[in-house]
């Protein structure tokens, strides 16, 4: 069963890389449920993407930025007048809000040499494989306040918060940009449920139940109730009866006449 949704999601993404649409997805359903999160957002790595920007004897490595969508379209642009990538971080940005900021650094997919289908079908293996084709961004809930963390902080996103993406080609030898995508359309994380609307019971309940609940409720307490009551009446009677036979029972023998002692 999981190796069939796992083997349909990857045709589902063979699909959008054969369209080039050079453009961040986020990640099918098949691959990522719950997404997105409250502070995350799986998005598909570029697969076959950057293909015709790639040379031989070259080194490169994929830059993910990320910009909250209320960041304005001046400050969208992930490079430098010399066309190097900007090294701008989540605090220096406040998080997206003033420009994008760079939230990963990988190494670019080999779209000729995918994981192999067959490694699929085993439940330890399953999460390596997926982790080979998706990227979770807002993945990192410790690197803001680790003052020896030295990579690439991927901190958690803000809830209810619309975000974009773009990846970025780089070439390692001349620490230039080579290629990039769009940005990808607006992606909104979850909102955070306030207390009073969060539903407790095991499941809805509407006005109606509720009352047959309460009725139901009350009736079972009556019952109980009048239970007890039998209980407790019958116990009582059977200990009066029990003192009225002792008494009945000293009176007889009070009554009974005593024999008499023969003198001689």
């Amino acid at each position: 069963m999981c190796s069939s949704w796992v083997v349909l999601a990857f045709c589902c993404l063979g699909q959008l890389c054969a369209d080039q649409s050079l453009k961040p997805q986020i990640a099918a359903p098949q691959l990522a449920t719950n997404n997105p999160t409250l502070t995350t957002v799986a998005l598909e790595k570029p697969f076959c993407m950057f293909d015709s920007s790639l040379h031989p004897n070259k080194s490169y490595v994929i830059y993910l930025y990320a910009m909250k969508e209320t960041a304005s379209a001046i400050s969208s642009l992930v490079t430098d007048n010399s066309g190097k990538p900007l090294d701008s971080t989540f605090q220096q940005t406040s998080g997206g809000q003033l420009g994008p900021y760079k939230a990963a650094l990988f190494d670019v997919p080999n779209c000729a040499s995918p994981p192999r289908f067959a490694d699929v079908g085993d439940v330890n293996k399953v999460s390596d494989v997926l982790k080979q084709y998706l990227f979770r961004v807002g993945d990192d809930g410790t690197c803001l306040y680790d003052p020896n963390f030295l990579a690439v902080c991927n901190p958690p996103l803000a809830p209810d918060t619309t975000y974009r993406f773009k990846y970025v080609l780089l070439d390692s030898t001349e620490g230039i940009m080579k290629d990039q995508t769009l940005w990808s359309d607006p992606i909104k994380t979850r909102r955070v449920k306030l207390p009073l609307k969060i539903d407790t019971w095991p499941g809805r309940r509407s006005g109606d139940m509720i009352v047959i609940t309460s009725i139901l409720s009350v009736l079972v307490f009556l019952l109980l109730a009048g239970f007890l009551a039998s209980v407790s009446s019958a116990a009582m009677g059977s200990k009066d009866s029990s003192a009225e036979t002792r008494c009945m029972s000293q009176t007889i023998q009070q009554s009974e006449p005593r024999p008499q002692l023969s003198s001689e």
